[in-house]
């Protein structure tokens, strides 16, 4: 017979199962299983009921590593391999469909899980596990990063630092990845600076040269440039500004 017992632990089901926080809560199981259901929207994952409940949902290697089938009993031993196995499945699922929408570092993908409920240990687990496929990579996301935020944005290289240490990427690591961008792409940081410089002049060209000047100094301070080449450049594009 199906039972549940009364601690709280993590587990993995459709949307039917989880909570608003994208967590699952479900207690530790027993009994038989009854089916195991292939998702059809995502091969390899198995639904598995047991006495008729849908409990867990566990990859094709689990089942094989366990000797899990039909007819099987579940003790509470197997069930909690089981749940766990569940668990670590949901948190590796849910860290590769986030990198599917963008980009992380490891330390983002981390505190990405941390927040929505998963366990230090299968957070670690999953992380470490999308790093040995490639699927993180600090070293390439510090490259793909600065160039966005060099070239888009304008952001000096003391920003770009400051942006990736945030992100939890090695200061050695972020070093070398913006060096090696802005040496890719031939530019250096006075460039980007006045290119920063112009772009927002574009925008803010019709008003009133002090407060041009104004916007302008603030708009790139916030980028990290240093005060004397921010004035250095102001002096040569706001020359000959008009309103």
């Amino acid at each position: 017979m199906f039972s549940w017992t009364k601690s709280k632990m993590v587990t993995v089901g459709g949307p039917e199962d989880a909570d608003a926080d994208g967590a699952h809560s479900a207690s530790a199981v027993t009994g038989t299983i009854t089916a195991l259901r292939e998702n059809p929207r995502k091969p390899g994952r198995y639904s598995v009921l047991v006495d008729g409940k849908s409990v867990a949902i566990v990859n094709a290697a689990f089942l094989h590593d366990a000797g899990l089938s039909v007819g099987k009993v579940i003790d509470e031993a197997a069930g909690e391999r089981l749940l766990l196995a569940a668990r670590k499945l949901e948190a590796f699922d849910r860290a590769a469909a986030a990198l599917g929408r963008r980009a992380r570092s490891a330390h983002e993908l981390e505190r990405w899980l941390l927040q929505r409920g998963f366990d230090r240990g299968d957070v670690t687990d999953a992380v470490q596990r999308l790093t040995e496929i490639g699927a993180i990579d600090d070293s390439q996301f510090a490259r793909a990063f600065a160039r966005s935020r060099a070239l888009g944005k304008g952001m000096s290289k003391r920003r770009l630092a400051q942006e990736l240490s945030r992100r939890g990427v090695d200061s050695k690591m972020a070093s070398a990845a913006i060096a090696d961008v802005l040496e890719e792409e031939s530019v250096d940081e006075r460039a980007l600076l006045e290119a920063a410089a112009r772009k927002k002049l574009a925008v803010l060209r019709g008003q009133e040269p002090d407060a041009v000047r104004k916007r302008l100094y603030g708009y790139l301070a916030r980028r990290g440039y240093d005060s004397a080449d921010i004035a250095a450049v102001l002096r040569t594009i706001m020359a000959d500004y008009k309103a």
